[in-house]
């Protein structure tokens, strides 16, 4: 995809370099809008980084037809063009951050394999969508549309939502390739976000595109101010969530505080559980309130007076279980977290069958919690006799599969086979 990216760029700039610039004053106002757009960047769940002025300006940009009542000719190439010295434009102040290893916030952007991916997306995505509508403006084929009709708008419409469809797709395709995750589930994460900042980026690009047309250049700065604000909104909930991080963090490290869990036992349970959870085709959200779950699974076994030994609560008897798990999901219920993570702690110790208290199916998340739990309670028992990491994952592995279809879900111990049980030490 990088260099699928970097040749469209090279044969738009060499395009661009023969024929000369069209419009230089307008190419050179959306290089400079996209180059600011790509300075001011948020981070979106997943932690994702989305730079939607850039985004929006870019897409103006391809979608833009006359211009103060004027037509344009830029073409499609030169939308690339653009695009991509904006997006050079703004990698110009990295020239002067040196490279600190030990510092990666602090890496230049062309260093950032993120940026890159982001980079790359944008140049193939707003091609595409320069491609669909500007061989038919430039050709007069939508000459018959008047730009104040509604004909104009719907078709503006769907070539924007192709031009999303596009990106939702290629960053789908990246995640796949960089982060294991399945690509069904990477492109319903990146579907959703079209609900979010994706549709405030589409509506920003075609009002941009739209309203160029009466008012001029004036447009780019009065039409994008709503979406800058609305990064505000989505920093705030970044701090938000920061916020519950933090939460999470303290209450999965009070049970290893006070002694009622091994060191690392609640990290080690999230690392199996996310990678079991990717394996099995969990989205990016899923994913998340998985790894809140999983590592808040013991906050239940502080109301215990006497520790287990080891926090392998496995050994108890199941009815001490459950009260231990639901316990633990009333502490985390009050702690402002997504209510899903409460109702997935509650269930950890639920029979497999699911129908104790018909209560229903035990969810998805907490049986693969309850297996990772036991991966690692039963790696930990290992390491105390002795035993190799690598004997000690193989018996555990065979331990589990004793239960098969019986106490954990057969789906889960299969999948848990298939990664290895690996997990951060």
């Amino acid at each position: 995809m990088h260099a699928a990216a970097a040749a469209l760029l090279a044969l738009a700039l060499g395009a661009v370099a023969v024929r000369g610039v069209a419009e230089p004053r307008v190419a050179l106002a959306f290089t400079a809008l996209i180059a600011l757009g790509e300075c001011v960047r948020i981070t979106l769940p997943g932690d994702r980084e989305q730079a939607p002025i850039g985004a929006a300006g870019a897409l103006a940009y391809a979608l833009l037809g006359p211009l103060r009542g004027v037509p344009t000719a830029h073409g499609t190439l030169q939308v690339v063009a653009v695009t991509g010295a904006g997006l050079l434009l703004a990698w110009l102040p990295g020239l002067a951050l040196p490279h600190r290893p030990d510092r990666p916030h602090r890496r230049p952007p062309w260093a950032d394999p993120a940026r890159r991916d982001s980079a790359a997306r944008r140049l193939l995505a707003v091609g595409f969508a320069a491609a669909v509508f500007q061989p038919l403006y430039n050709g007069a084929l939508v000459d018959r549309f008047s730009p104040q009709g509604p004909a104009y708008g719907a078709f503006l419409t769907a070539v924007a939502a192709l031009a999303a469809l596009c990106d939702a797709t290629l960053a789908a395709l990246l995640r796949r390739s960089e982060g294991g995750l399945r690509f069904p589930a990477a492109l319903e994460d990146e579907l959703r976000s079209l609900f979010g900042i994706g549709s405030a980026i589409v509506a920003t690009g075609m009002l941009v595109s739209l309203a160029a047309g009466e008012v001029g250049l004036w447009a780019l700065p009065l039409f994008c101010t709503p979406l800058l604000l609305a990064q505000v909104s989505f920093r705030r909930a970044a701090a938000v969530r920061a916020t519950t991080g933090q939460t999470i963090a303290s209450l999965a490290r009070a049970t290893e505080v006070a002694g009622y869990t091994p060191h690392g036992h609640a990290r080690r349970v999230a690392d199996t559980a996310c990678a079991l959870g990717r394996e099995l085709g969990l989205g990016t959200r899923e994913l998340a309130l998985l790894e809140y779950a999983a590592l808040m699974h013991d906050v239940g076994q502080l109301s215990l007076v006497e520790p287990v030994p080891d926090g392998a609560t496995a050994v108890l008897p199941c009815a001490e279980q459950q009260r231990i798990a639901r316990l633990g999901s009333e502490v985390i219920s009050r702690t402002g977290v997504p209510r899903q993570v409460a109702e997935q702690v509650a269930r950890l110790a639920d029979p497999y069958a699911g129908q104790a208290g018909g209560e229903g199916p035990v969810p998805l998340a907490a049986r693969i919690i309850r297996v990772a739990n036991a991966h690692d309670d039963l790696l930990t028992a290992a390491r105390g006799r002795g035993v190799g990491e690598a004997v000690g994952r193989l018996e555990a592995l065979e331990v589990i599969r004793l239960g098969r279809g019986r106490v954990y879900d057969a789906r889960v111990v299969d999948a848990l086979a298939r990664v290895g049980g690996q997990a951060r030490d």
